[in-house]
């Protein structure tokens, strides 16, 4: 499914947990990882159970937990927040490493019945990056992320604001995501007064193939959704060329002509993915 935003909320903290999905974000993440401090976590996994299992916790939104990548802190983390009468619809594994670290997880959610959760495996190590490819291709997993923050620590690289040192290992994620057919979502953009900043590097996520953005405030999500909704023009493109797509496709026609361009399989490929975000904005 489509992500265009994806919002983390602190999993300790039960007040803005339940005030998240009025943000606006496609996705909701309660953060079992960074956010919670390490004496904290019981309380944290007692707080996000509570909010998650509510009766009348009613998002509208996807909702997710992300776990910690120790297997035995994971353990912990899903023992409390797998439950029959638990809204969970997604695990986000923080340092997801290698395909391995995947299938741990994913014995882990079995082994307490959660079968057809999805996983969102989170890219932001040296590791993590370089095996991208064998991460995204795991069959649980519906989404990559890319984490820039940690990924910089972990290399030593020194962040700048043109973001030069992590552009390989970003494009690298969202190849990988392209290659097993699963989204990409964007790495975090930390300095969340800066309005115009986030909407210019949300525009460099796009056009670099990504499918949304992971948010830390929530008044970065407005910014971000706008972002990944197609404009009316775009929009009125994408119907022209299905519509005709549809009829050479009826005529068994390869290549055809809309509005004097021509077009083919990529460009059919590209009104599909407008089409797919704009219906999750509400505008198809």
């Amino acid at each position: 499914m489509p992500r265009r935003s994806l919002l983390f909320s602190p999993g300790d903290q039960p007040e803005l947990m339940r005030k998240a999905p009025g943000a606006g974000a496609d996705t909701i993440v309660f953060d079992l990882e960074d956010a919670v401090a390490p004496d904290a976590k019981d309380v944290g996994r007692e707080a996000v159970h509570e909010v998650i299992t509510d009766p009348e916790f009613d998002p509208g939104c996807e909702v997710g937990v992300r776990v910690n990548p120790d297997p035995a802190l994971a353990a912990a983390d899903l023992d409390v927040v797998v439950d029959d009468d638990a809204r969970l619809d997604a695990v986000m594994l923080a340092k997801a490493d290698s395909r391995a670290s995947v299938e741990t997880l994913v014995g882990l959610l079995d082994e307490r019945g959660a079968t057809e959760v999805p996983v969102i495996a989170l890219c932001e190590s040296a590791a993590g990056v370089l095996h991208a490819e064998e991460i995204a291709a795991h069959p649980r997993v519906s989404a990559v992320a890319f984490g820039a923050e940690d990924l910089s620590a972990d290399i030593g690289a020194t962040r700048t604001e043109e973001g030069t040192e992590v552009l390989y290992a970003r494009e690298h994620v969202v190849l990988a995501a392209a290659a097993a057919d699963v989204a990409a979502i964007d790495t975090v953009f930390t300095d969340f007064g800066d309005s115009a900043g986030l909407a210019a590097d949300t525009e460099f996520a796009l056009e670099l193939g990504y499918d949304g953005k992971m948010c830390i405030h929530p008044a970065q999500v407005p910014i971000v959704n706008d972002a990944f909704t197609p404009e009316a023009e775009r929009v009125a493109w994408a119907r022209k060329v299905l519509e005709a797509a549809a009829d050479a496709e009826s005529e068994d026609v390869g290549v055809f002509e809309v509005d004097g361009e021509m077009v083919d399989a990529p460009l059919v490929a590209q009104a599909e993915l407008v089409r797919e975000r704009a219906r999750v904005a509400g505008i198809w």
